[in-house]
């Protein structure tokens, strides 16, 4: 796919073999910022398998959806609107026809995506969202079930396309779970990228395992709903994928995590990650809110872009919308160093990043009332729709700003989460958090100050050095942040007047 250099909104319909979908993100941007979303769920493939063609009823709906979607381009305000179309329409006899009056709608051409450039595109959107995502990636449609192989921050291999989506699944069926099976066993015998990958985890995208997942945290009572990087035992998400298959429409129904059009493909869509957990022995399943769209999106960045780390671009527009100075961050990264160094705290590369996004969204929290500034900086950080970051590390990024207002203060972890970072994880983060404390204290959160300021650290102290035109500044509050500090790293705390 071509480059988008024309800046402005970005939007993509997919027209998939279950739901007509259109994103708009601000802008084409490693770290996308999504400013539109809406879904119809068609079932284009829902009589594929039986008839070869697509689903009538399915037509009129995707028609009407794609009709809104474009009207609603400049409504929007998108400069750039890509629409793709995946395995129902690629598949069906009549996908030509269906094509030729899609087109029609949109005045353009259409992407028919192959089933190899899908599995393509799925993995780039799921590496794109998860760069470190090791294991297979799995995305599942209505009508196909992409399988791709990923590892250090590549496509591993060109992947398969399978037909085996839940509409396709269950139009060959005829409504038999049993004869399901066994369509799912002959289609994953013998798999080469199953046997290849076994043991590693398995990146899951799509609408009906989304599903499973909201189901499988409203069990454990997980208080953010981020699906992004979820992690769900392998165990644990077969366990839940065997009570889903065997329940019948009214028992779903009565699922608040269930939406009301998955009822009749969520157990097909359970037994098929069921049977590809085990032909796989995955270690665990990831869910990845990017998939096909985020790489369809990918594609259109230049390389420059393509290159950039998607945490720190989302924090830093964050930080650009919501801090007072954002240039801020690029000082206290430096500033914070020392503490960071082998004889002190230390850090690995990982820990380095996350001090690096920590700088850059410290002051994200200042408009609210002082007294909300640390649990509103908690929540803006749990709740940021922020790629490249997983649960812990989100964790511990919150924790991190709330020492940076509260100072040494235990905060009131939302729901069961604190098992999520151990002592070393929680000490790195008040350790951050006063750093950040005593540096916003000192320039009263203005940039261009504190470069002229410095921390030095020996085995016994740490001494606050400033120059001697800012020795008014060394006040009882500077000298209170300093020692909260000093005792977090068990060291006594000075200060010293320089030239």
């Amino acid at each position: 796919m071509s480059r988008d250099k024309s800046g402005g909104r970005f939007g993509i319909v997919d027209l998939g073999s279950n739901s007509v979908r259109l994103v708009v993100y601000a802008a084409a941007a490693r770290s996308p910022v999504l400013v539109f979303n809406e879904k119809i769920l068609c079932g284009l493939g829902r009589s594929l398998a039986s008839t070869g063609r697509l689903d009538p009823k399915g037509i009129e709906r995707a028609l009407s959806a794609l009709q809104r979607f474009v009207a609603l381009r400049d409504q929007i305000g998108i400069s750039k609107l890509v629409v793709a179309a995946t395995a129902a329409v690629r598949d069906a006899e009549d996908g030509p026809e269906f094509l030729l009056r899609a087109e029609e709608i949109c005045g353009f051409k259409i992407t028919l995506v192959s089933g190899a450039e899908e599995a393509r595109l799925s993995a780039q959107g799921v590496l794109s969202g998860i760069p470190d995502a090791d294991g297979v990636v799995g995305d599942l449609g209505g009508a196909s079930l992409e399988l791709v192989g990923v590892g250090g921050g590549q496509r591993l291999g060109e992947g398969v396309t399978l037909p085996i989506g839940p509409l396709r699944v269950m139009d060959m069926a005829k409504g038999s779970l049993a004869e399901a099976e066994s369509i799912i066993d002959k289609t994953f015998k013998g798999l080469d990228i199953l046997k290849e990958f076994q043991g590693k985890r398995l990146y899951v995208v799509g609408g009906v395992w989304r599903n499973l997942a909201r189901i499988h945290m409203s069990q454990r009572q997980y208080p953010i709903h981020v699906l992004h990087e979820y992690v769900i035992p392998a165990s644990e998400a077969s366990d839940l994928a065997r009570v889903i298959e065997r329940l019948g429409p009214k028992s779903l129904s009565q699922i608040p995590e269930i939406s009301e059009r998955r009822v009749d493909t969520l157990p097909v869509g359970a037994l098929i990650l069921d049977k590809l957990i085990a032909a796989m022995k995955a270690k665990d399943i990831v869910i990845s809110a990017y998939g096909l769209r985020e790489g369809i999106l990918f594609d259109h960045l230049d390389k420059r872009e393509q290159a950039k780390d998607p945490l720190i671009e989302g924090a830093r527009d964050l930080a650009n919308r919501l801090a007072r100075f954002p240039q801020h961050g690029g000082e206290l990264l430096p500033w914070t160093a020392p503490l960071f160094a082998a004889d002190v705290v230390g850090e690995t590369p990982a820990e380095a990043r996350l001090r690096k996004a920590a700088c850059i969204l410290a002051d994200i929290g200042w408009y609210v009332h002082p007294d909300y500034r640390a649990h509103q900086s908690m929540t803006q950080i749990l709740l940021a729709p922020f790629a490249g970051v997983d649960h812990p590390s989100r964790l511990m990024l919150a924790r991190t700003l709330y020492h940076r207002h509260e100072g040494r203060g235990e905060p009131e972890l939302i729901g069961n989460l604190a098992g999520l970072l151990d002592e070393k994880q929680n000490y790195r983060a008040l350790v951050m958090g006063l750093a950040l404390r005593l540096a916003f204290t000192l320039c009263a959160a203005t940039p261009g100050m504190l470069p002229k300021t410095r921390l030095e650290i020996d085995k016994a102290t740490i001494t606050l050095v400033v120059p001697r035109r800012y020795e008014a500044l060394l006040g009882e509050m500077v000298n209170k942040r300093l020692s909260a500090l000093a005792r977090a790293i068990d060291r006594k705390g000075e200060t010293h007047v320089g030239r």
